[in-house]
């Protein structure tokens, strides 16, 4: 509990509100479709983003693959980016558990696909050399590049040119209401044009477990048949559908504390002698930065060198951190993860 971990905020604890809450919880058999928490969970997700229906799930990789397997047939093919978590980190489901190919198109530095290479990498439904372009993947936050936002616009720029050509848009969301936060918009607007969304409680949103999937009606009876078959029927989930609830009505309104602290961790950073930050990535609560070329240690040394002063942070290869801020991190965190990085940074270029 002493630990200032900032290497996700899926390590985030349940509030004392959410423990209470899970504790009293009314609860049912969800797979009878009987759990009232469960069930209020997923109506109010639903209404949030304005969405026909919902599905609680145990995971955002759960989501994002019951969607893939319910929009898409085996032997097609899915549109996404090249540092999408669906493409990167999700074990190949579509291929490996639905036959689903997965066409990647690179990420721009702000985190949108071009629209044109989007066009250019929707196949010829008549061509029977070629799988059929069955959907097309966002990722907002987008993670693999620091946490940046996709704009209200652009979502809605790439829905309308995946319907003009009989395809579905799915919105992996596990950070959508950093998004939301980001941009000052209402959630809602920024899932428009999107067929399903999938997004994270256990994240930000500090619940201990579980996403949310959301769309029509009949997107939802289709995945609620995948989740059974994937191993998914939760039983008396209300015990966590509690928490839950308090993550969709509350939490939201911490995030923008979370940018706060990121930015401010990314700015003290920014001042130390051999860290290198693109402070334009510095959008929600994901802080990238890496070691200058003549940092004569590796990004494992400083981890380890970090853990004597009780702070952990991940990192993406031999020169590159990620730090995530969340609830649990306060400004007087911040300062002492600064002020350790420079005792460390200091201590490995001028050694006694």
């Amino acid at each position: 509990m002493n630990t200032i971990d900032l290497r996700s905020d899926t390590v985030t604890w349940p509030t004392p509100a959410m423990r209470q809450a899970m504790a009293e919880a009314p609860v049912g058999d969800d797979v009878y479709g009987e759990d009232p928490t469960v069930n209020l969970l997923q109506a109010q997700a639903a209404a949030l983003l304005g969405k026909e229906a919902a599905l609680f799930v145990s995971s955002g990789t759960m989501g994002n693959i019951i969607a893939s397997l319910a929009h898409c047939e085996r032997g097609s093919e899915i549109i996404v980016g090249d540092k999408a978590h669906m493409f990167i980190y999700e074990a190949g489901n579509p291929a490996t558990i639905g036959g689903v190919h997965t066409r990647p198109v690179h990420v721009q530095p702000d985190g949108t696909l071009a629209l044109a290479e989007i066009e250019g990498a929707i196949r010829d439904p008549d061509n029977v050399h070629y799988p059929r372009t069955s959907l097309i993947g966002l990722e907002n936050t987008q993670g693999g590049i620091g946490g940046v936002v996709l704009p209200v616009d652009y979502v809605r720029q790439v829905g309308e040119l995946a319907h003009s050509r009989n395809i579905v848009l799915h919105i992996d969301g596990a950070r959508l209401f950093n998004a939301a936060a980001a941009l000052g918009c209402d959630v809602r607007d920024l899932v428009a044009p999107a067929d399903s969304v999938s997004f994270c409680l256990s994240k930000g949103l500090c619940a201990p477990v579980g996403s949310l999937l959301v769309g029509s009606q009949s997107f939802i009876a289709r995945a609620v048949r995948i989740r059974k078959a994937l191993g998914g029927g939760l039983r008396q989930a209300g015990i966590l559908a509690a928490a839950g609830l308090i993550a969709l009505n509350d939490m939201p309104a911490q995030l923008p504390i979370d940018h706060e602290n990121a930015r401010a961790l990314a700015s003290g950073l920014a001042t130390l002698p051999g860290v290198q930050i693109n402070m334009q990535q510095v959008q929600t609560n994901m802080v990238f930065f890496s070691l200058a070329d003549d940092v004569p240690v590796s990004a494992a040394q400083i981890i380890e060198a970090l853990a004597a002063h009780n702070i952990r942070i991940g990192t993406i290869g031999k020169r590159q951190f990620r730090a995530v801020t969340h609830y649990w991190i306060t400004r007087a965190h911040v300062q002492q993860v600064i002020d350790a990085f420079a005792a460390v940074l200091a201590a490995a270029t001028n050694p006694a």
